[in-house]
């Protein structure tokens, strides 16, 4: 499924004070401080799908919790911890990664940390919370079932609530986990940082959302911006056509990570403005796409190669609409290395 996107407007800039090159900077100042920080490797794999060359921001090791989500959760929990010490616990809801990132910053910072898994979360995923020192418990067979008992939680028990997506009246935290993304787009230089296309996949968005807003901010109108979700998710595909953040019934995805329901407030709005194209993938199609990629050298998850299967995947009609060519450079992000089955 493709759709255009016809709420796209000209960038004005009035998106900065959210997202932008400001943010990203800062945030990477941020954990520039840190020793486990170093800005993680683009491949250039030429002539993929027809373009020039497609380049692959690879975050499968990035400062070694292995998904680009180090960037989110730690970051906004790291901001939690300077603005109150009081040492009150903070807890999530993750499909994995984004759990990964907030145990990693609750330990830096001392604080005790609380992830609600759902049944379907592979247990290396567990064990890794575990291992930095997290109280994981399993709560029902989605991730929207585990975001739900977090937040049940933090009211209980006046736990400070760390989401990776975002709702009316509740924005903040998930902002700032957005910002912690752009981090990677802004270590972005040479040819990968003058793209002509960019393809990012989406769950609640929140990547996506980061992208769009760095996007513009930094590079202007020129690049094309592609959103690439599960056929078995469509949210946000969805919620463009109903100019509006709606929930979708969905369908059985193996793309875990990408399974989401609902997006991302937050996330629908930037995108409903400065994304040019959304389309949806299956799994199978994902799957064929790190294989592609691990052919050319690049090991990535089925999920981590979802937007390089949107690339490969589109319809000529699409092509056309976006510009994309021989003279193309298509910008990918590798979100996540390979992750054993449940």
């Amino acid at each position: 499924m493709e759709y255009l996107n016809p709420a796209r407007a000209p960038y004005t800039g009035q998106d900065r004070e959210l997202i932008g090159t400001e943010h990203a900077r800062r945030a990477r100042a941020h954990f520039a401080r840190r020793p486990a920080y170093r800005p993680t490797p683009v491949h250039t794999i030429p002539g993929l799908a027809g373009t020039a060359a497609a380049h692959v921001k690879d975050e499968s090791a990035r400062m070694g919790l292995g998904s680009f989500k180090a960037l989110g959760g730690a970051y906004a929990v790291h901001l939690l911890a300077e603005r109150d010490d009081t040492g009150t616990p903070v807890v999530c809801a993750s499909a994995g990664n984004h759990g990964i990132s907030v145990a990693a910053g609750a330990a830096e910072a001392g604080l005790p940390c609380h992830v609600y898994l759902a049944e379907d979360v592979p247990e290396t995923f567990a064990t890794r919370l575990r291992d930095l020192g997290a109280h994981v418990r399993r709560a029902g067979p989605d991730y929207d079932a585990g975001l739900r008992a977090a937040l049940s939680a933090a009211q209980e028990h006046g736990w400070r609530l760390v989401a990776d997506t975002s709702w009316e009246g509740y924005t903040h935290v998930p902002l700032d986990v957005m910002r912690g993304y752009t981090v990677l787009f802004d270590e972005l230089t040479g040819p990968a940082g003058e793209p002509t296309h960019v393809f990012v996949q989406a769950g609640v968005g929140g990547l996506a959302a980061a992208a769009a807003g760095y996007v513009r901010d930094r590079w202007g109108e020129r690049p094309k911006l592609v959103v690439v979700e599960p056929e078995g998710a469509p949210c946000l595909i969805e919620s463009a056509r109903a100019g509006a953040p709606v929930r979708v019934p969905g369908a059985p995805t193996t793309l875990g990570r990408l399974d989401c329901k609902e997006p991302s407030l937050l996330a629908h709005r930037l995108l409903n403005h400065l994304a040019d194209l959304y389309l949806t993938i299956t799994d199978d199609q994902a799957a064929d796409a790190a294989r592609h990629l691990a052919r050319a050298g690049v090991t990535l998850s089925a999920c981590g190669a979802a937007g390089a299967a949107g690339l490969l995947a589109l319809t000529p009609s699409a092509r056309h609409t976006l510009g994309l060519d021989h003279t193309s450079h298509v910008l990918l992000v590798g979100t996540e290395g390979p992750v054993e089955p449940k």
